[in-house]
């Protein structure tokens, strides 16, 4: 994928961020007294694989003026070197703008995880084109990647109507366009019609979709795959067929993506994906990995992904480090991968756990 040369940031990504609350130990979040506070959001998540090893990310985001919680969330972005950007809204009154809160329990073992959202007046609702200088962004600054998500496309008509807005500028000023499909049926809920209509313009501008079966049939209307044989090799070729249907809907894209994931139970996966660069499919076969916290791996596989499309390294590569990246971060305490460097993603790809000194 030939990429946009003259820019300030690789990624830009529009996002809402909150915090995310964890028990400690593995324990369940309703017998729980001693939590871990992260900032979060799906969307960063994805930037940080490249922010850590070294490439310039912009957010743009927003936040509550004054709130605490906005400071921390600052300071996250910041641990995180990603550059920020967005207005900041008066509270008004306790029952006014704040960050959403991300309640996840993990699971352990036999026990699987369980997340709760509370979203209720979310300051990421008020997104919106007029608080930023697209212009200034994509046409002077210069971008080359920006990564959009139905979480943030379906969060409100402003945010729907940003991400829109966002799309039509990237394309205005020749930046890619990755778009994360991440339907979530309780944003939908009376906007099925609307939603339908936003999210198949964007898939038509975007260079890059991922999404599950899920994504691709409640999102843009796709025939999911079809019962065919038993087994996984069946799956993976029903998958395919998937895909290759919405390459003839979304002539557009260059990258098509779906992650691949058995549950044995909550700290044993089976992780496998499968990319088509319009030439050729790369399949990684799900392997076994030890999952300390399953949020933010699909999360991660697509930060690993850009990352590697930025890097200008071919499609496999890119999908083996994509791969990868998501069993990192399945390993952390945050829901977004922090390497220290490639070769910390790249070992976790041979398989090579040895103690390095």
């Amino acid at each position: 994928m030939e990429l946009k040369k003259d820019y300030k940031y690789s990624l830009l990504i529009p996002t809402s961020m909150g915090v995310r609350l964890t028990p400690v130990n593995g324990q369940p979040f309703h017998c729980s007294d001693i939590f871990k506070m992260t900032a979060t959001s799906a969307e960063s998540n994805v930037g940080s694989v490249a922010s850590f090893l070294g490439l310039p990310v912009k957010i743009l985001t927003s936040f509550v003026k004054g709130s605490p919680v906005s400071h921390f969330i600052k300071d996250n972005l910041r641990s995180r070197r990603m550059d920020f950007e967005g207005p900041e809204f008066e509270q008004e009154d306790p029952w006014g703008y704040r960050h959403q809160i991300n309640m996840a329990d993990s699971g352990f073992g036999s026990r699987g995880p369980r997340v709760q959202n509370d979203r209720a007046g979310e300051v990421g609702r008020k997104l919106n084109v007029k608080d930023f200088d697209l212009d200034k962004i994509f046409g002077q600054d210069g971008v080359q990647i920006v990564h959009l998500s139905g979480l943030i496309g379906a969060l409100s008509k402003e945010t729907s109507q940003f991400c829109l807005d966002i799309a039509r500028t990237a394309k205005k000023y020749g930046t890619k366009i990755s778009f994360d499909l991440n339907h979530r049926a309780s944003f939908w809920k009376g906007r099925e019609a609307e939603l339908s209509e936003v999210f198949s313009e964007i898939a038509s501008l975007s260079d890059i979709l991922v999404g599950n079966e899920e994504d691709f049939q409640l999102c843009l209307g796709i025939q999911g795959p079809e019962a065919g044989g038993e087994g996984l090799e069946a799956k993976i070729e029903s998958f395919k067929e998937m895909i290759e249907r919405v390459k003839k809907v979304y002539p557009n894209g260059s990258i098509y993506a779906t992650t691949l994931r058995e549950v044995v139970n909550t700290n044993n996966h089976k992780w496998g994906a499968i990319v088509s660069d319009n030439q050729d499919w790369h399949v990684i076969m799900p392997r076994d990995i030890v999952v300390y916290d399953r949020i933010g791996g699909g999360d991660g596989f697509v930060g690993g992904l850009l990352y590697g499309i930025l890097k200008g390294w071919q499609s496999e590569k890119a999908t083996q480090f994509g791969w990868a990246s998501g069993a990192l971060a399945a390993t952390m305490n945050t829901d977004y991968a922090q390497p220290a460097d490639e070769e910390m993603i790249w070992s976790i790809w041979e398989g090579n756990a040895r103690v390095r000194r």
